[in-house]
């Protein structure tokens, strides 16, 4: 059956060895799990219930990534998108929850008639190499503020006198962030698979042991996913304010996942130059999760690039992704666990994954200003303005400004000038 479903054969490979790069992928993203419910919990919504959403969006994704595209591909809601959903859409801007998913439902459907449409591959074709790198840049720097600000690991805090300051060093909650950081961090270099989640764990654990946390359990029949599943506010996101919104899920979704995706297929060897594959229906498989997340009760559902950890281990078919999925619907029953979980154990993993997504400034092209100044402005509003929307807006903005004012217009490419179209006409007409 299973070399019928996922010809195992022809991808060189045995159920064994997707077995082992399930297993491999899951440990390597399961961090999600506890670090996504405590950030949306910071809208008001329900811990145990976005935990899970998160596992159901995670396996539900997964399972048409296996069945669908018959890619070894994980899916979960995504980081930074949960921290714009969070933060921004309900924090800053004062939306409510409900319609910050209502949101993320219109973006997927969007997103949705991009891809079955062509439109999604015009669009990455044309926006700017160097702006789809800053957009990861800015984003790792976002989640870098936010996991070490107040809430996180308190070692960046507010001041008067200087807008922003160093926190107290010596506090327990920082030093078992900083703590957790190094645990994570080494651990990576040790090629230690799972090493985010170890660290989570081992901050979790020693702080319980130190009498600085509670101990809630291990093992729970899942928690009720009534207080967010179907709590979404569409007609509430159709506010023309959710403009700006509806475009920054839009485009970071875009490259994220595209980028994602062809970058764990191209290392599995399932783009073959010149011959068929199945990136069209992967593509499909990703827009269709967000849609399905949005309903359950949690932020853009995402490939994650931690799926380069399986294919490592030799996974090359939907039966990766279909244990990824299995160890999601697994993880439910630990919802005791994710719920002892402090904030301190889960900001080193957010700063973690905010310092790899800063690998992206090598492919910035520094040496042409036309390029290098808008990825700069848009890698660093982003954290300044506490927005991934201000960010992608000054810098889609700023690079069609910079090409036509020194005679590179025939350099902007169409799907660049309108974005940069959409954010002027927000900020211009709309700048509540």
């Amino acid at each position: 059956m299973l070399e019928k479903l996922f010809k195992l054969t022809e991808h060189g490979t045995t159920a064994r060895t997707e077995l082992l790069a399930g297993v491999t992928t899951f440990l390597t993203m399961a961090y999600i799990i506890f670090v996504n419910p405590a950030i949306l919990s910071t809208t008001g919504m329900n811990h145990d219930a976005v935990f899970v959403a998160t596992c159901i969006a995670a396996a539900i994704g997964t399972l048409i990534m296996s069945f669908v595209a018959n890619w070894p591909i994980g899916m979960a809601p995504g980081m930074g998108l949960n921290a714009f959903f969070a933060f921004t859409v309900v924090g800053a801007m004062g939306y409510s929850w409900q319609q910050a998913l209502g949101a993320v439902f219109i973006s997927g459907v969007v997103f949705v008639i991009l891809t079955v449409s062509g439109i999604r591959t015009w669009l990455i074709d044309g926006i700017p190499k160097s702006l789809r790198s800053a957009i990861t840049v800015g984003i790792g720097l976002f989640l870098a503020i936010i996991a070490l600000g107040p809430n996180g690991a308190g070692v960046v805090v507010a001041n008067k006198a200087t807008i922003v300051g160093l926190g107290n060093l010596t506090a327990t909650p920082t030093l078992f962030a900083i703590l957790g950081f190094f645990i994570i961090a080494a651990l990576d270099a040790l090629k230690v698979r799972g090493a985010i989640l170890l660290g989570i764990v081992a901050i979790t654990v020693l702080s319980m042991l130190t009498g600085n946390n509670q101990f809630h359990g291990v093992f729970s029949a899942p928690p009720s996913l009534d207080p967010t599943f179907f709590k979404l506010d569409i007609l509430g996101a159709l506010h023309t304010g959710f403009l700006h919104v509806i475009l920054v899920f839009v485009l970071v979704e875009v490259f994220d996942a595209t980028g994602t995706m062809i970058g764990v297929a191209k290392r599995a060897g399932l783009i073959p130059e010149g011959k068929p594959n199945r990136l069209g229906r992967a593509l499909l498989s990703d827009s269709t999760a967000i849609v399905v997340g949005s309903f359950l009760g949690t932020s853009s559902t995402t490939a994650y690039i931690e799926s380069a950890a399986g294919v490592q281990a030799g996974g090359r078919t939907g039966l990766t992704a279909l244990v990824i999925a299995a160890l999601f619907l697994l993880a439910l029953f630990f919802s005791p666990l994710a719920a002892s979980v402090p904030g301190y154990a889960t900001a080193p993993a957010l700063l973690y994954v905010a310092g790899l997504m800063l690998r992206e400034t090598a492919e910035i092209d520094w040496s042409d200003v036309t390029e290098a100044t808008p990825a700069a402005l848009a890698a660093l509003v982003m954290p300044f303005t506490y927005s991934i929307a201000n960010g992608l807006a000054f810098g889609f903005i700023s690079y069609v400004i910079l090409k036509a004012i020194t005679g590179k217009f025939r350099q902007i490419h169409m799907a660049t000038l309108i974005v940069a179209i959409l954010f002027i006409i927000k900020y211009g007409f709309f700048p509540g």
